[in-house]
Formats: structure tokens, C-alpha cells, sequence
């Protein structure tokens, strides 16, 4: 589709939101929006992972992103993990646990500005 990439609405469910109950991956699907690959051709000058702090929610039921291929990005963005069994769409499916893991990374990123602003003052 002029390169922009769409999931096949009837594996949808399967592929993206397998733990997502029927009615709501239906919706998903029929709701998606278009990606562009030229996305994919994309560069960072530089990755905020190699100077701060990073978590990451490892799915363990992703037909999107295989859960090997995570690990591999989180370990080489030096990331916290936490793995949950879910699919590709974990924020419908475990909501909290996002949440969770957002407000553990917020708690994370703001001791780790606290103490660079306390290694920097102290260098002074």
C-alpha cells in the first residue's frame, strides 16, 4: 500500500492481540492505522538508551517481536526487564502491569537524575 504496511485483519487477533478478548482484537484490527517501512530506514544520531536509564516489557507471547529478539534489544539498551506472558498488545491485555512498570521507570529516572544532580553538585 505506497509503503505503508497494514496487519491482515482476519490474523490480526493471532498475530498482534492473541490474549485480547475477541470483540476488542476485532475492533483493533479494524481500527489499525497504517505504518510506514521507510520508518524502518531510520537514524539516531544518538540513542537516549546509551546515556539514561531504560526499562523494558518483555512479552513473552509476541508474534510481533519474538521474545529472543527483545531480550536482545533490552540487554544491549543495558534495561530493566520485566516479562510478562502476554502478546504484542500487552497495554490492552495487562494494563496494569504497564502502568506498573511505567511508574517503576518514572521512580528509576528521576533517582538517577537525583543522584547525578548530587555527583554533580559534590563535584563542584
Amino acid at each position: 500500500m505506497d509503503g505503508f504496511l497494514l496487519l491482515d485483519k482476519a490474523k490480526f487477533p493471532a498475530s498482534f492481540a492473541g490474549d485480547v478478548n475477541p470483540e476488542e482484537a476485532e475492533f483493533m484490527a479494524d481500527s489499525q492505522v497504517p505504518w510506514g517501512v521507510n520508518a524502518l530506514g531510520g537514524t539516531i544520531s544518538e540513542a537516549a538508551w546509551k546515556a539514561k536509564p531504560s526499562w523494558y516489557l518483555l512479552t513473552t507471547e509476541d508474534r510481533m517481536l519474538p521474545p529472543d529478539a527483545q531480550r536482545l534489544m533490552s540487554k544491549r539498551a543495558g534495561a530493566t526487564v520485566v516479562e510478562v506472558k502476554g502478546s504484542h498488545a500487552v497495554y490492552v491485555s495487562h494494563p496494569q502491569a504497564v502502568a506498573h512498570l511505567i511508574e517503576k521507570a518514572a521512580t528509576g529516572a528521576l533517582e538517577a537524575a537525583n543522584d547525578k544532580g548530587t555527583t554533580t553538585a559534590a563535584a563542584r
